[in-house]
């Protein structure tokens, strides 16, 4: 029989191994922590948010890097087939907001436990805390994996190798770049490496003041110099280094590799349902109804109380000063500073606090439709460890699921036995 050996336990892994079983292989994961998908298990605050069910087509949108290269293993095993495939293996799922798609218990444990018991029906082996620390080569070619169990090294033979690993991100799950070095022993480029869907770090010192709040439906718009390289419409929220939220974990994706050459400037509208007539209007509003009260104590009503303070530091308006001495030139800097609040970004956080790694194995020494390494026959890469991310919405974890589907599906084949 075809013999096939999966590098990690994860979605990617674990997709890989159905498929392969399925496609009549025998297969091996090698798993260095003690369990199967611990990185599922901390995803979507620990509810695992599975896919997203928007159309196929759709998905490609929502990937910020390679997109094309995803288009056979998206539509050779789609987000419906990945929803499909958990609701038969028992674990029943529902949509929210934004087409987010989790289980319906809102426990990722419960992805795991569907899969790994599929992974067991299907005759899967799996070997908790065991390391691959190098690809199995003789006179050039590939023949297996060298495996590290504690202090124990040993060379398992097998017809197909697929490293799906992960990245650098979360490294507590065990993600530390196992994946990269094992590409690399075969002759891979690896691309430029960076946390992605992760907060940044923002230079102005009132950031701190913010600390814990949270700004719902505002517009967000990531700039270098005066091109926009990123602007979306949801929630942000302020900490005590900068900025976090989904709104901006997806603008870490697009800034990145731009941050690497200089500072950003975040853009946010606090309103971008009005325009600016319209808020000057609401303003004149608010301010004939505390005509004799102080600028201070006339904002309550339009921002959330912590904000107050820094919106009155950037207008430039005198926080004693009574409403009804503001003039039309002093309500048009309170306008600008709410319809373009602007902090300096200056860094991402690091791999700890990302959610995916960008960067990763070359897609171009990668064959799209099988995922078979262009350089090494036999040997097969699913996931994180390629060069492929995507914004928040369970598009990362798609990409692992297909991916995964597709090397499992080609390397299984029973005629692929060398």
């Amino acid at each position: 029989m075809n013999t096939v050996l999966i590098v990690g336990g994860g979605a990617a892994g674990m997709l890989a191994g159905i498929a392969a079983a399925k496609a009549g292989s025998t297969v091996h994961i090698f798993e260095k922590n003690e369990k199967l998908g611990k990185k599922i298990f901390i995803t979507g605050k620990g509810r695992c948010n599975v896919t997203n069910a928007c159309d196929v087509e759709e998905l490609f949108g929502n990937v910020v890097t390679n997109a094309k290269f995803l288009y056979s293993s998206f539509y050779g095993f789609t987000n419906f087939d990945m929803m499909n495939l958990l609701e038969e293996l028992g674990c029943h799922l529902k949509t929210e907001r934004g087409n987010r798609v989790f289980p319906v218990s809102d426990r990722s444990s419960d992805v795991i436990k569907a899969l790994a018991k599929s992974l067991s029906d299907l005759g899967v082996s799996v070997h908790y805390r065991s390391e691959a620390e190098a690809l199995l080569m003789e006179e050039g070619v590939l023949k297996g994996l060298v495996i590290k169990e504690g202090t124990k090294k040993t060379k398992v033979y097998a017809d197909q190798v697929i490293v799906a690993c992960g990245g650098l991100s979360y490294q507590l799950t065990g993600s530390t770049g196992d994946g990269y070095e094992l590409a690399k022993q075969a002759g891979h480029k690896v691309t430029s490496l960076s946390p992605a869907l992760v907060p940044f770090v923002a230079e102005e010192p009132w950031v701190k003041e913010l600390q814990g709040l949270s700004l719902r439906n505002v517009e967000a718009s990531i700039l270098k110099g005066k091109k926009v390289i990123y602007k979306e419409f949801g929630e942000m929220l302020f900490t005590h280094y900068g900025v976090s939220g989904p709104v901006l974990l997806s603008a870490s994706s697009y800034g990145a590799k731009e941050l690497k050459k200089g500072a950003l400037t975040l853009s946010i509208d606090l309103k971008p349902a009005l325009s600016a007539e319209q808020l000057d209007a609401r303003i004149l509003r608010d301010f004939e109804e505390a005509v004799n009260k102080q600028f201070k104590n006339a904002l309550n009503n339009l921002y959330p109380s912590k904000l107050v303070p820094v919106i009155i530091d950037l207008s430039g308006i005198p926080p004693e000063k009574k409403v009804n001495e503001i003039t039309k030139e002093e309500r048009q800097n309170l306008i600008r500073v709410t319809k373009n609040f602007t902090v300096t970004l200056t860094s991402l956080r690091g791999y700890n606090e990302a959610v995916i790694t960008q960067g990763g194995v070359s897609v171009k020494e990668v064959n799209p439709s099988t995922m078979e390494s262009k350089l090494v026959p036999g040997l097969y890469f699913a996931g994180e460890v390629l060069d492929l991310d995507a914004v928040t919405g369970g598009f990362n974890l798609q990409i692992a699921w297909s991916t995964g589907w597709a090397a499992g599906k080609a390397a299984g084949e029973e005629n692929n036995v060398r």
